[in-house]
């Protein structure tokens, strides 16, 4: 089957002004399974009108009640479609299709989670004289502009329109080029609604940047909420300066896992090598430094490396395939380059990757590599490589590993792994990020903040705090006297 992807402007699917249309590919075979239509600032302009006219209509903005019935209805209507969508999910993402049918399953259970928010956003009230009150009012932001990478594209939609929804706001999605379809049919689940006012979710569609930089510096959107990388967050950050807009952002990590010697290594190196490849190792969260306990170094070096070895590379289609390809030509080139660099920087080359070949050929596959090394400072080190990239280090003691593994500019997430339960808590809570696993990795649940210190971010997504970025708190006082 064909997908076509249209832009949804005030509730109309339409083609792009300029006409044109972009093929989706499958990665894993780079055979064409859609096309979605090439917008740009003109689309964005006429989305961020109607998401503001709807906006400005109080049954919307003001009516909880409403927009809990539409996310439950949402969430229903995803259901009925999960098989499907997860089996697009995976021909445009590449992604296994376990993988995909969970994103689906999360994008569902994320939705009633922010349905069942939407009736309870409270405010108080403060007595503070006789008679004299300040009433605190948490209100709607506004418009909220939601650019979504490609990487997990159904929840990342899902934890950003869920809450902006929740809390009252309006919202124009730009989806990613390389996953336009999943994003088109997520959203056409919702339009189905008839409940649903025209222009309060809109979606764009673009291979360039012209609509991305409009919802960035228009002065009509009130709120931002990227996920992607921290060069292209910090020109966000810039150019939507001039407006004071909220931004949501998460930028990306370098996550470290803190491995003790009192671990079974044959329990835990399989874990770590599906930490360091969910979704070909292209998520933010995704293990990317392994730091051993010196007396195990050797061992854990080893086990590593074998459980890497045993994962089956192939379409995310076929069964018991455990990593599929990286999204695309350019994903692939960068990261084949930046992997080369730093297996010709390294202490110690453990498994060299490199492009797969034969029945795999004409996707985008790339085996996992593990480099050794002991500089903390080297740029392969300190570099998010968001494909299946490890570097192995080893620690004599607690401070030195927790020294080492906040040696970064990144603060999104890591792991320890150890059977002392205390051992584990202090060294969590000396960790600098926003997620410290123990004896797991990439849990995350909408019920569970997620989100980075330092250059991994701003804000907060999934669970309550996520509609922080999508209010504004209004104090109203009234003096009323006593009797």
């Amino acid at each position: 089957m064909s997908f076509h992807a249209r832009n949804l402007i005030k509730g109309v699917w339409q083609k792009s002004f300029s006409g044109q249309t972009i093929a989706s590919i499958n990665p894993s075979t780079q055979a064409e399974i859609g096309h979605f239509e090439d917008g740009g600032r003109e689309e964005a302009e006429a989305a961020v009108s109607a998401a503001r006219s709807a906006f400005e209509q109080p049954s919307w903005s003001q009516n909880p009640r409403l927009r809990q019935l539409i996310l439950l209805e949402w969430a229903s209507l995803m259901e009925r479609r999960r098989d499907e969508l997860a089996r697009l999910l995976t021909a445009e993402n590449g992604k296994t299709l376990v993988q995909s049918t969970a994103e689906i399953h999360a994008s569902i259970s994320e939705t009633r989670y922010y349905a069942g928010l939407a009736r309870h956003i409270p405010g108080h009230v403060l007595e503070v004289e006789p008679g004299v009150f300040s009433t605190l009012l948490r209100e709607p932001a506004g418009v909220a502009g939601l650019i979504i990478p490609w990487n997990a594209p159904a929840i990342l939609l899902i934890r950003a329109l869920t809450p902006a929804l929740a809390a009252g706001c309006t919202a124009v999605i730009k989806s990613a080029p390389q996953t336009a379809l999943i994003t088109s049919e997520l959203i056409r689940c919702l339009t189905e609604i008839e409940a649903l006012p025209a222009g309060a979710v809109n979606l764009i569609h673009e291979r360039g940047h012209a609509a991305a930089e409009y919802l960035v510096q228009s002065a009509d959107v009130d709120v931002l909420s990227f996920t992607g990388s921290n060069a292209t967050g910090q020109r966000i950050m810039a150019a939507a300066a001039p407006t004071m807009k909220k931004l949501s952002l998460e930028l990306g990590g370098k996550s470290a896992c803190l491995v003790f010697d009192d671990v079974d290594f044959d329990m835990v190196a399989p874990k770590l090598a599906a930490a360091a490849t969910i979704i070909s190792g292209q998520q933010c969260t995704a293990a990317r430094r392994i730091l051993v306990h010196a007396s195990r170094y050797e061992e854990m070096k080893v086990a590593v490396r074998s459980a890497l070895t045993k994962l089956k590379i192939g379409s995310g289609l076929e069964a018991g395939v455990d990593m599929g390809p990286l999204i695309d030509a350019p994903a692939l080139d960068t990261v084949m380059r930046k992997m080369s660099d730093a297996m010709n920087a390294a202490d110690e080359v453990v498994l060299r990757g490199g492009r797969l070949d034969g029945a795999l050929a004409n996707g985008f596959f790339l085996s996992p590599t593990i480099v050794a090394h002991r500089d903390t400072s080297a740029s392969f080190v300190q570099e998010e490589i968001f494909g299946p990239f490890i570097v192995l280090e080893k620690f004599e003691d607690e401070r030195e590993a927790v020294v080492r593994t906040n040696h970064t500019e990144y603060g999104l997430s890591a792991s320890v792994w150890t059977n002392d339960g205390a051992r584990a808590m202090r060294v969590a809570r000396a960790l600098r990020n926003g997620t410290v696993w123990i004896n797991d990795h990439n849990k995350l649940f909408a019920e569970a903040e997620a989100g980075g210190y330092r250059r991994s971010g701003l804000g907060r997504l999934h669970g309550f705090d996520a509609l922080i970025d999508f209010t504004e708190i209004k104090h109203v006082y009234q003096s009323c006297g006593t009797v």
